[in-house]
């Protein structure tokens, strides 16, 4: 886009100029650099000091973690980039119930450690397939899960994280999309290659004070901006774009938007689906998904597994202050641009002709944090991308070493395991980059909602297995 010689501060009046001019200066930069150098040396540190040499020590941490940097790990590997961009742009587009999915998640968690943890630290166990495994006897049910799981994650959880931050780099760096991408995967592959699961829950309790210290910080700007929480109120309902046709309701504030609880019949999110539907994708999430469940089993005893779920429980309050609020003012404070009703201008405004509210955090963080903080905050998203994913290569090659490789080749020596552990993280990076494409053709929004429809196809099913392998005796693999 061709930067205008006028004034850089964008104006209401015209959102076309108005998409971040402001871009990264040099100190931001620096502190970029400096928290990348930060990372590797906390993730060379940390993989330096670990037993990695044996598959428990490389895929489970040698199961010697304590309670803070596993609660820390599984808020970090819960919130990623998706997130930011995910929450802020729907609390823009229709206020807070999306922070319904936060809240049922606080529950799962706390399910995980005093429910079915017990369980699967009883049956020792690295990976959920090899729990059904060892539960019901058989290959067909934990090879089919296998597949499934590797299938959800390269084509759910990483694209999205991946679309969701080059959201944030296209707008920050105006960087070339794979070169940003490429550059990230490959300081994200090569700590989780080298290290193992200790690399990345230790990098994990990093990234998670840095991500909660710079949302805060923007959460402070953000209501500063509006004049605090009355203002919000008062002003979200007055933030329309300037372009919207009168005589349609698209593109105005829902009336509800201040509710979590919405109307059964007529709303977007209504409650009897917050309290019965919601609740098993998010069961499946928080006690069955290997990216979670692993964190948890490399623990040192089921106390300090249980004060990790304590502490990530108690961290998933604060999405809703550190992600649906801001997103709510950047659509008050840039309605033109966030709440674009147009699809002509959408498409000039974020090349989305379906809406612009996907830009909210990353508007926010260009626009209103001074020098240095904003390269904080850039940090803050990379590191939630990073988490991520180095979250989702871990336990995938995990399940693949564990459950797949093994099943094709019994008499594998640890050494031989460890190797195609790591050769598959590369693998999965590889697809991870070819599978972009897609997703930019699928242009973020209308991703975001394919995926969780797909999620909703895949889950409960996965979930009603381990709900019933874990509490009726008499299942058995053909029921």
């Amino acid at each position: 886009m061709e930067s205008s010689s006028s004034s850089p501060q964008p104006t209401q009046s015209d959102p076309l100029e108005a998409f971040p001019q402001r871009n990264l200066e040099p100190g931001d930069i620096a502190v970029l650099v400096l928290y990348f150098l930060f990372v590797l040396a906390v993730g060379l540190w940390s993989t330096v000091k670990t037993k990695r040499d044996t598959v428990k020590g490389y895929f489970l941490a040698g199961g010697d973690m304590v309670w803070w940097p596993v609660g820390a790990s599984l808020f970090a590997s819960n919130v990623g980039s998706g997130h930011f961009v995910g929450l802020a742009g729907s609390g823009a587009a229709v206020g807070l119930s999306v922070t319904a999915y936060e809240l049922n998640g606080l529950f799962s968690v706390l399910m995980l450690a005093w429910i079915f943890l017990p369980i699967y630290i009883a049956g020792q166990v690295t990976t959920m397939p090899e729990y059904l495994r060892k539960r019901f006897g058989g290959n067909r049910i934990p090879i089919i899960l296998a597949v499934l799981y590797l299938f959800i994650y390269i084509f759910t959880k990483i694209s999205v994280d991946m679309y969701a931050g080059a959201i944030f780099i296209q707008q920050s760096l105006h960087l070339d999309l794979y070169l940003a991408i490429v550059g990230l995967l490959a300081i994200t592959a090569l700590y989780t290659v080298a290290g193992g699961l200790a690399a990345v829950i230790y990098t994990d309790a990093l990234q998670t004070l840095i991500m909660l210290v710079g949302a805060l910080i923007l959460m402070g700007y953000s209501f500063a901006a509006v004049g605090g929480m009355e203002g919000l109120k008062e002003k979200y309902f007055l933030a329309v774009a300037s372009n919207r046709s009168e005589n349609n309701s698209c593109g105005l504030p829902r009336e509800d938007a201040f509710h979590i609880f919405r109307d059964p019949l007529t709303s977007d999110l209504p409650w009897p689906g917050i309290l019965l539907g919601m609740s098993i994708p998010s069961l499946w999430y928080w006690c069955t998904d290997q990216v979670i469940v692993q964190r948890s089993l490399a623990a040192k005893n089921l106390s300090h597994a249980k004060g990790g779920s304590l502490m990530a429980a108690y961290l998933k309050v604060l999405p809703l202050f550190m992600m649906v609020f801001p997103g709510m003012v950047s659509r008050v404070l840039f309605p033109d641009q966030v709440a674009c009703a147009d699809p002509e201008t959408c498409l000039k405004v974020c090349s989305n002709p379906s809406g612009c509210s996907d830009i909210a955090y990353p508007k926010l963080v260009l626009e209103l944090l001074p020098t240095g903080l904003r390269g904080l905050m850039m940090a803050v998203m990379v590191a939630a991308l990073m988490s991520s994913l180095t979250s989702i290569f871990n336990s995938a090659s995990t399940i693949f070493t564990m459950d797949l490789w093994k099943h094709i080749r019994p008499r594998a020596s640890e050494k031989e395991l460890m190797i195609v552990g790591r050769v598959f993280v590369l693998l999965l990076v590889l697809v991870s980059i070819l599978w972009i494409p897609i997703v930019q053709a699928s242009q973020g929004g209308q991703l975001f909602i394919y995926i969780q429809s797909i999620s909703s196809y895949l889950q409960p099913p996965v979930a009603v297995v381990f709900i019933m392998g874990c509490f009726w005796k008499r299942t058995n693999e053909k029921a």
